[in-house]
């Protein structure tokens, strides 16, 4: 005993890890194979026991889009002349929903996992990357039914490599941003389960606080012309992740299918870069927030 005692005396502390803590968004990668049964068990379990199945992911968006349209486009005529109205707003639309789903899951995903995070351990930032990987599994058959429609548009043949490149921005951009909300919200949620009710407002609010049922230049005739308000408000407007997001949707679906010369925000490119900075600030942000918190997760649930 003597012996053994004087042999782990002669190793450095430093060796040594504190029990419970993780290394962060690091230990994701090196957990990659338990990453991989979450997403499996995330996609597979959703529409368990569901005779439609997998045409869920295809009814939801269409009858959230035909509302919309519907009610907005041909109702109320608040498409204010944008052409391919229908083209527009789906294709907005489905970042929302990108955004929506993996910011609710992610937030929902340590309280909704109790059970393993009280008995044993593993990084706790699996639970909200794979919140987002799932909702980006779910993502993919609203993309493919908006893709199916341009190209009965002609959208193959006005695409550009600009475009491609939009497509992929725009999604990383609201994926890394939705991220980095999850984990702070995750780990407020676990203690203050107020946190809940605050992102269903903010995705209340989502929908309507980036140009998807409506164009960018009316909220700039709006704030710049009718109220007299300075030009950096609609600039700020424009820096919202989500409003780029959905701006670089539609340049990448909508306005190949659109032969009317609709200007595009000033500044997408540098915008696009922007945005993106600020979406890597708040995962930055809320997974420092999301590993002071996550040593008393077990505690609090």
């Amino acid at each position: 005993m003597t012996e053994t005692r004087d042999l782990f005396a002669a190793v450095p502390r430093s060796e040594f890890d504190t029990p419970g803590r993780s290394r962060g968004l690091i230990d994701v990668v090196r957990w990659r194979y338990l990453l991989r049964l979450l997403v499996r068990t995330g996609v597979t379990t959703r529409y368990r026991n569901s005779v439609l199945g997998w045409t869920w992911s295809y009814v939801r968006p269409a009858a959230q889009f035909l509302v919309f349209w519907v009610v907005l486009g041909l109702f109320m005529n608040l498409d204010h002349g944008i052409p391919n109205y229908a083209v527009y707003l789906f294709s907005g639309i489905v970042v929302i929903n990108l955004f929506s789903e993996g910011f609710k899951n992610a937030t929902t995903s340590i309280v909704g996992n109790a059970a393993l995070v009280r008995k044993v351990f593993l990084p706790r930032q699996l639970f909200a990357v794979s919140a987002i990987i799932v909702a980006f599994v779910h993502f993919l058959p609203q993309v493919g039914l908006l893709l199916v429609v341009c190209l009965f548009l002609g959208w193959i043949t006005h695409i550009s490599l600009l475009s491609v490149l939009a497509i992929f921005a725009g999604m990383i951009i609201v994926m890394v941003f939705a991220l980095g909300l999850g984990l702070f919200f995750g780990a407020i949620n676990v203690r203050f389960r107020d946190a809940e009710n605050i992102v269903e407002l903010m995705l209340l609010l989502a929908t309507w606080a980036s140009p998807v049922l409506y164009g960018w230049y009316q909220v700039q005739d709006a704030i710049v012309g009718t109220l007299g308000w300075p030009q950096w408000i609609v600039d700020l407007y424009l820096l919202n992740p989500i409003t780029q997001g959905v701006e670089l949707f539609h340049f990448a679906f909508w306005r190949p299918v659109t032969d009317a010369a609709f200007a595009i925000p000033p500044g997408l490119a540098w915008n696009t870069l922007w945005t993106f900075l600020i979406a890597v600030a708040t995962l930055l942000f809320g997974q420092f927030v999301f590993r002071r918190l996550e040593g008393r997760f077990a505690q609090d649930l």
